[in-house]
């Protein structure tokens, strides 16, 4: 079928041909024969009430994201990351209408509920809250390269030990701020044409990071849509891919026994039996070693050698790069001058270099995933068949970051670049990260008058909570183990 829409009205459809009866005669759709279609070779979406058929919609511009929300409303999800205008494009794919009637679920109040976050995010255009400061985006430009510069100098004017082991951690910090960065311009916060942005999240993602930035976004985008959400089937991709994290870590009790489906005999192997017994205590030295997994899958991918997701795998199929040549260049040039930094301009023997890269990277893998794992790590997950609104979605599988423990807030608000609002920033992730905390006080309220849990907590309690949710798990895995094989 191709493209869905334009093929699948001719091929699935009895509808007429003529624009004009089709406006006066949209097919009626039921709630429930929405459903029917989640996969990606058989995807329809709702948008403000009328359905879509985007089934092999590859080309979409955003990637694969498209289908996280086959089968489901994607109203709010879609503003929350298209520019205005941006649904003329989805005409031709328009199949009839949605029975509102039909969508049992939702009651009057919580038809007012939308109706009032929708109403929320007008008023938040009007008042500017999406405008970007380019001044303030020069100064964190500015900054992080002096941050950059100084680690180069420390090893270049230095002999000492020490002075190079803090120009690595000074490194790991850079490469830290550097993802905020990215986060920040591959999220359209600062230039209202995506090109620009594009160009900048490659330098700062590829060049200075190392980071694929289509790997990058594919993944990204995906789990902004269906945060601390598992798949509905295999087959389908309405899936959070950052909690895609067996047989490492699990976090839900369905999530660590879902590897038993790849046994003949339905049981866990030792590996994943060992893993989920003993995550709260592995956790930190995984999150050590992510940065060289993410190294891993961006050079994959810059260089066609692989992909990290079968979403992924199909975009670059039918896609490719976006940016072919700028990827792999910067995904070069990054490894020139790391390689060079790393061997101290020459100076360094091979086991030193090494150290040096180690002690940068892994620092940088923990200062990164301290981040976006208190934002959404240990709170609520949901199977996508069952997912709530997209308000409740996002605000309840989320947490914010707050000062305390010997934290002052502005140390929080620099080291989180902006995620320390991460529930805001989940709700509207094209507002600029300074314009977060104007908007705070208007989220926080809107939630205590609609009566949704909206939680907050400092470093230290939000890393507890984390450990403390990944053990309750592990205990879960281990009784529900002993009932089902007591023989064990």
């Amino acid at each position: 079928m191709g493209k869905g829409g334009d093929a699948s009205i001719a091929s699935k459809r009895t509808m007429s041909a003529d624009p004009a009866t089709t406006l006066a005669k949209p097919t009626k759709y039921t709630w429930s024969e929405v459903k029917k279609h989640i996969t990606p070779e058989d995807a329809w979406v709702v948008y403000h009430d009328k359905v879509y058929d985007v089934s092999n919609w590859h080309e979409h511009p955003g990637g694969g994201v498209i289908f996280t929300h086959a089968g489901d409303d994607m109203t709010d999800i879609f503003a929350a990351f298209h520019a205005q205008g941006s649904a003329a494009m989805m005409k031709r794919f328009y199949i009839g209408d949605l029975i509102p009637e039909s969508v049992e679920h939702k009651d009057e109040r919580q038809r007012a509920f939308e109706r009032g976050y929708r109403d929320l995010r007008a008023k938040l255009v009007m008042m500017g809250m999406f405008k970007s400061s380019k001044l303030y985006y020069a100064y964190k430009c500015t900054f992080n390269m002096a941050m950059w510069a100084t680690a180069c100098a420390m090893v270049y004017f230095s002999d000492s030990a020490v002075v190079h082991i803090a120009s690595a951690l000074l490194l790991g910090l850079f490469w830290q701020q550097c993802g905020w960065l990215a986060h920040d311009f591959l999220h359209h916060q600062v230039f209202k044409r995506r090109k620009y942005g594009d160009l900048v999240g490659i330098f700062w993602g590829d060049l200075m990071q190392g980071y694929s930035m289509q790997w990058w976004k594919n993944k990204h985008n995906g789990h902004h849509a269906v945060p601390n959400l598992h798949n509905s089937t295999a087959e389908s991709q309405d899936g959070d891919p950052d909690i895609d994290t067996m047989p490492l870590l699990a976090w839900s009790l369905k999530q660590a026994q879902s590897f038993r489906e790849l046994r003949a005999d339905g049981s866990d192997s030792p590996f994943v039996k060992f893993m989920i017994k003993w995550q709260a205590f592995t956790y930190f030295p995984i999150l050590l070693l992510a940065r060289l997994s993410w190294l891993n899958e961006s050079f994959k991918t810059a260089y066609g050698l692989g992909a990290s997701s079968a979403n992924a795998e199909q975009e670059m199929k039918l896609k490719g790069l976006q940016y072919p040549f700028l990827e792999k260049a910067g995904i070069a040039l990054h490894w020139t001058w790391v390689i060079a930094l790393s061997s101290g301009f020459g100076r360094f023997g091979p086991l030193y270099g090494l150290a040096y890269f180690l002690t940068a990277t892994c620092s940088c893998g923990l200062f990164l995933a301290l981040v976006f794992g208190l934002g959404h790590n240990g709170m609520a997950t949901y199977d996508a068949t069952t997912r709530p609104d997209f308000w409740k979605l996002q605000v309840t599988t989320t947490r914010n970051i707050t000062g305390g423990h010997g934290f002052p807030q502005f140390f929080v608000d620099w080291l989180c670049g902006g995620l320390q609002y991460q529930v805001d920033h989940h709700l509207f992730p094209m507002m600029p990260r300074h314009n977060l905390a104007k908007t705070h006080e208007l989220i926080e309220s809107f939630c205590k008058e609609w009566g949704v849990k909206y939680h907050e907590a400092d470093l230290v309690d939000g890393t507890m909570e984390v450990l403390q949710h990944l053990s309750k798990v592990s205990d879960d895995f281990i009784k529900d183990m002993i009932k089902e094989f007591p023989a064990m």
